[in-house]
C-alpha cells in the first residue's frame, strides 16, 4: 500500500491512512506501507536548497530531500502503534534498496527484502520511506519526482506481493487531468503500454519507471483514492477487448524545451558523439529530429523536461565547440497527446486529431508517433486549450458503452 503526499498531510490522513492498514491487517493480510513525505515538504525543501546555493550538489540535494519520507514514516509507525497495531519504520538504506549512483535520478539496481519479511513474520506492519535509496558506497540517492511510485513497484515485485495499491487523492487514472478537462472520465482498467505512455507524456499519477517495473513483473496495481473505499483503476496486462477502444487517454505535458543544433557535419558518427555527450550527462531526451539542408549540413532537434535545461545549455557548450555548430534554444512547448492500443487496428486517429487543433486555432510545430499514441509539439500557452480539444475529438468524456451507442444511432 502506497500513500503518496497529499494522502498523509497532516495527522488526520496519517491517522486515515494507518487505519487502512489496519483494517487490511485484520483482513488477514501482510502490509507493508509505502510513504511519501508530508504535502509539499519536498517543494518547500528544495525552495529553501535553492535560497542557500542557486546550483545546489545534487549529492547534498538527496541528502536533503530524502528526510522528507524519513518525517512520515516514523509518524505512520506512531499512528499504528496508538491504534494498537504492531509497527515498524525502515529507509530505503536499512532494507537495503541500492541504486546506481546517479544523484536525483538513481535508478534500483537491487532490494533485499529480508528485513521486510522478518517484520512481517513477526506480525508487524511495515513502514517504507518511498523516493530513496542508497549506492553500494551508502550514499543516499532519490528517484526522481514520483519516484515513492518507483518504491512500491519494486518492492511489491520483490516481494512477490498479491496486491499492490497505489493510494492518492483522486479515484484513479482519468481519460485526461480532470483539473484541466472537466468532463474526463475515470477509466476502469488500462494496460501497461498506455499506461506507460500517458506517464511519460504528462499524467502526473504514476511515474513511467514504475509502470516499467509493473510491466516487466507483471505487477497489477490499483491506483484508487485514499478518501474514500470506490474502486480505482486497475493497470493490468493488455487483454483482446482494450484494442476496441480507439484512444484510451490525453495527456499534456506542459513544460518542454526544445534544443535545435543548426550546422551539424553530415557524416557518420556525428550523431552518436552528440546524443553520446547528452547522455553521459545524464540529460534524458525526449523527440529527436534530424533534417539535412541545401549545402548537405544537418540540423537537429531534440526535446528536454524544462527543468533539464540548465543542463542541456552546459552539454551542448561542448557539443558546439566539438562539431562547430551552433545551438538555438526554446523554452516556451508543450506536448499534447492521445493513446490507445486501438490505433494499431484503426484508421484516421491522426487526421481526427490535426483537425480537431486546426479548428481550435493550435499549430503543431512537431508530430511524433508510436503505435498507440500521437504527440503534437505546441506553444506552452495553448497546452490546456489543446488537451480540451482532443479529449473533446475522441469523445473519451463518453463511456466506452455509450460511444457504442451513440455510434449505432447514427
Amino acid at each position: 500500500m502506497k500513500f503518496g503526499g497529499t494522502s498523509v498531510a497532516d495527522a488526520d490522513r496519517i491517522r486515515s491512512a494507518a487505519r487502512r492498514a489496519i483494517q487490511t491487517r485484520q483482513a488477514g493480510h501482510q502490509v507493508v506501507m509505502v510513504v511519501s513525505a508530508m504535502g509539499d515538504t519536498t517543494d518547500r525543501l528544495m525552495d529553501l536548497a535553492g535560497q542557500i546555493n542557486a546550483d545546489p550538489p545534487k549529492r547534498e540535494l538527496d541528502q536533503l530531500l530524502a528526510t522528507g519520507e524519513q518525517v512520515t514514516i516514523s509518524l505512520v509507525a506512531m499512528a499504528l502503534e496508538a491504534m494498537g497495531a504492531k509497527a515498524i519504520s525502515l529507509t530505503a538504506g536499512q532494507i537495503g534498496l541500492v541504486t546506481d549512483d546517479i544523484h536525483t535520478k538513481a535508478r534500483i539496481k537491487s532490494i533485499d527484502v529480508r528485513r521486510i519479511r522478518e517484520q512481517l513474520e513477526a506480525g508487524r506492519i511495515v513502514i517504507v520511506a518511498g523516493f530513496q535509496g542508497v549506492t553500494e558506497n551508502g550514499a543516499v540517492t532519490t528517484l526522481g519526482r514520483g519516484g515513492s511510485n518507483v518504491s512500491l513497484v519494486a518492492i511489491a515485485a520483490a516481494l512477490k506481493a498479491d496486491v499492490c495499491e497505489n493510494y492518492t487523492d483522486v479515484d484513479g487514472i482519468y481519460t485526461a487531468d480532470p483539473r484541466i478537462v472537466p468532463t474526463a472520465r475515470k477509466i476502469d482498467r488500462i494496460s501497461y503500454d498506455e499506461m506507460l505512455e500517458l506517464a511519460s507524456l504528462g499524467a502526473g499519477v504514476l511515474q513511467n519507471r514504475a509502470v516499467e517495473f509493473a510491466k516487466k513483473y507483471n505487477v497489477p496495481i490499483h491506483v484508487r483514492s485514499s478518501l474514500n473505499s470506490r474502486k480505482g483503476t486497475l493497470i493490468v496486462t493488455e487483454t483482446g477487448p482494450m484494442e476496441r477502444i480507439v484512444v484510451s487517454g490525453a495527456a499534456l505535458k506542459s513544460s518542454l524545451a526544445r534544443v535545435t543544433l543548426r550546422n551539424v557535419p553530415n557524416r557518420p558518427g556525428v550523431a552518436a558523439r552528440i546524443f553520446h555527450t547528452l547522455a553521459n550527462a545524464h540529460v534524458v531526451v525526449d523527440d529527436i529530429i534530424q533534417t539535412i539542408d541545401e549545402s548537405r549540413r544537418a540540423t537537429v532537434s531534440f526535446t528536454v523536461d524544462l527543468a533539464d535545461l540548465a543542463d542541456a545549455r552546459k552539454v551542448v557548450a561542448t557539443i558546439c565547440k566539438m562539431q562547430g555548430c551552433r545551438a538555438i534554444f526554446e523554452d516556451h512547448l508543450a506536448k499534447v497527446s492521445a493513446v490507445g492500443v486501438g490505433m494499431r487496428v484503426h484508421t484516421g486517429v491522426a487526421e481526427r486529431m490535426f483537425s480537431a487543433l486546426a479548428k481550435a486555432s493550435i499549430n503543431i510545430q512537431n508530430i511524433t508517433t508510436s503505435e498507440i499514441k500521437i504527440s503534437c509539439l505546441i506553444d506552452r500557452g495553448q497546452g490546456k486549450k489543446a488537451l480540451r480539444v482532443v479529449h473533446d475529438a475522441f469523445h473519451l468524456g463518453r463511456s466506452p458503452k455509450g460511444a457504442k451507442k451513440t455510434r449505432r444511432k447514427k
